[in-house]
């Protein structure tokens, strides 16, 4: 089955239910599903942290809302693809939010004799859970590439443009330029 529109989730904000703990039987969600993002550091972590990259590009949140992990990860492959391709290992990228919520999805049937058979209505109406997300608030980062090399900065620049339509919120691209010694 393929997954919901974003829309179905994105603006959400209540969590109930959503508790994980170590002892089974005090947990409301039994099983967690996987992580589908792959790592959320990329590049070369030891350069930004001496503070050796000049150019930081922040993509910041400009609304409340909910993102999937699978978009998370849509996004991290194309400006790591990108990035790559163009300064290969001379960059650091980082994905700032990490998806914590577990996402529920009670499915209705309709049409048909075959809703009769699966549905239970609002009877054990708690829903299977499918996924995970991360809540995001106005001003919140959501990536970060850094790079010291002129030559990327287009590349960088338009990566992140297109991971725009990607993201069930509108964003804003800033540049952060540290002085050149």
């Amino acid at each position: 089955m393929a997954l919901r529109k974003a829309s179905s989730y994105s603006k959400k904000y209540a969590r109930p239910y959503t508790r994980k703990s170590k002892k089974r039987s005090k947990s409301y969600i039994k099983t967690i599903p996987q992580q589908k993002i792959v790592k959320f550091d990329m590049g070369n972590t030891k350069a930004f942290q001496q503070g050796k990259y000049n150019y930081v590009f922040k993509v910041i949140s400009k609304e409340k809302v909910m993102v999937r992990d699978n978009a998370f990860e849509a996004c991290r492959q194309v400006i790591h693809k990108d990035m790559e391709k163009i300064i290969p290992g001379a960059y650091y990228f980082s994905i700032r939010k990490y998806p914590h919520h577990i996402v529920r999805e009670n499915r209705m049937y309709s049409g048909g004799s075959k809703g009769e058979r699966v549905n239970t209505g609002m009877k054990l109406s708690f829903g299977s859970v499918i996924g995970r997300a991360a809540f995001i608030d106005p001003g919140d980062v959501i990536f970060l590439v850094a790079f010291s090399e002129k030559k990327a900065f287009p590349v960088a620049k338009k990566a992140l443009e297109k991971i725009r339509p990607k993201l069930a919120c509108a964003t804003k691209i800033i540049l952060e330029k540290k002085k050149e010694k």
